[in-house]
């Protein structure tokens, strides 16, 4: 089936196969064509350019958007969408003046959601996860990630894992899995857990092939440097690439543990040193900001402006989860990333596309509006232009979205 837009205001983000990741002053820049045409064929993008060299062909489906600016969908990078319940509870505590770590310590937080999560069938937490997804593509999603890690039990890990593998089955969207049994310890006795997790957990989910990638927590409080150095070696050898949270509350090491394994991305990043940024310049491991989670629990941000100043590439994602992220919006996450972490409209909204689709080894398939690519598109709503983005938070610009050319 062929689909063409035509009447296209602003055709956003168009690059050529194989361009690689932006870094530094690079990142300022997303290229565009005016007044311009789009061609789908078979679900990917066949075909564009201005709408003075438009053709019309025998059989195909025309669209006239009349004047309204088309982009590619977001790229997230680092979700927790696999859960039981809303935190609310834990909201209303945050508000009365208490800190993560101390919630967590009066038996909120991860392990909160793990309680849940332990006692809720698979059919039911399926139903819930797709009924999250559902919306987030309707925000404008059209790639993500999803971790698990509120198990922290070997059924509920796998159970949490298995969610994800049918949501690939269910939606047409491309979704990676991350194996995050390294999210909290469920008791004191972490050796105990640590072994179940590298000896139990990572057989099993190898087995079924449930995961793309490994995460820990490393931070003070939840998983040493040490630790997470064993548990990315163990991934190495089931080939799970680590994605790993490091550096929300303190700078501990993580990052250069993770750069040595070669981590994909590291993400948080709200405590990042001079050091720490130098050897991010040496590596491919990319840094990801996740400034919703520093929003919602009023903490610093990613310095992203410092990141991009450094010739550094930049990656936004929505940490969306129930605790510290309740919130899956990236185009809010684009106005955050302006206003909180002086970026400007065109560094955000590379950071959440593409940028976002390399943090996910996606960047053969989206992200940008490219030829052979998956036609996930974002149609805007009259008026509205890249500045919009950000500029409009809280306020929905979008119109319509595509999934692989099929309005969704």
């Amino acid at each position: 089936m062929t689909k063409t837009f035509i009447n296209i205001s602003q055709l956003v983000q168009v690059r050529e196969q194989g361009t690689n990741i932006l870094r530094g002053a690079m990142m300022a820049d997303v290229p565009s064509i005016t007044n311009a045409w789009l061609k789908v064929e078979d679900g990917t993008i066949s075909d564009f350019g201005t709408m003075d060299t438009f053709q019309p062909e025998g059989g195909e489906e025309v669209i006239d958007l009349k004047g309204r600016m088309v982009t590619p969908t977001f790229v997230d990078s680092h979700t927790h969408l696999v859960f039981a319940e809303d935190r609310d509870e834990e909201y209303v505590m945050k508000i009365k003046g208490m800190d993560y770590q101390s919630i967590a310590e009066a038996g909120g937080g991860i392990l909160n959601s793990a309680r849940k999560l332990q006692r809720m069938s698979l059919e039911e937490l399926t139903e819930r996860a797709a009924i999250r997804l559902n919306e987030v593509i309707r925000s404008g999603t059209g790639a993500i990630e999803v971790k698990s890690g509120y198990g922290l039990t070997m059924e509920a890990e796998i159970k949490m894992l298995q969610v994800i593998s049918r949501l690939s089955e269910m939606f047409t969207i491309p979704i990676k899995a991350t194996f995050l049994g390294a999210h909290a310890f469920p008791d004191s006795d972490q050796e105990k857990y640590m072994n179940t997790m590298i000896q139990e957990m990572l057989p099993e989910v190898y087995s079924q092939q449930l995961a793309d990638y490994i995460d820990c927590f490393c931070e003070e409080g939840y998983y040493t440097v040490e630790q997470m150095d064993r548990i990315l070696e163990a991934g190495e050898k089931f080939d799970l690439k680590g994605k790993v949270h490091v550096n929300q509350f303190n700078s501990i090491g993580g990052i250069e543990k993770a750069i040595e394994h070669g981590a994909v991305s590291v993400d948080h990043l709200e405590v990042l040193t001079d050091e720490e940024i130098s050897l991010l310049k040496d590596s491919d491991t990319i840094p990801v900001a996740l400034p919703g989670c520093s929003f919602f629990i009023r903490i610093p941000y990613t310095p992203g402006r410092k990141i991009i100043d450094n010739g550094l590439p930049l990656v936004i994602a929505s940490d969306f989860n129930p605790g510290s992220a309740p919130s899956f919006n990236l185009s809010f996450a684009n106005s955050l990333g302006c206003l909180k972490m002086g970026l400007q409209p065109e560094e955000a909204f590379n950071a959440t596309t593409f940028n976002a689709a390399f943090a996910l080894e996606l960047e053969s398939e989206v992200g940008s509006i490219t030829k052979g690519k998956r036609a996930n598109l974002i149609v805007a709503k009259a008026g509205k232009n890249l500045n919009s983005i950000s500029y409009n938070f809280g306020v929905d610009w979008i119109d319509e979205v595509y999934i692989s050319g099929d309005k969704f």
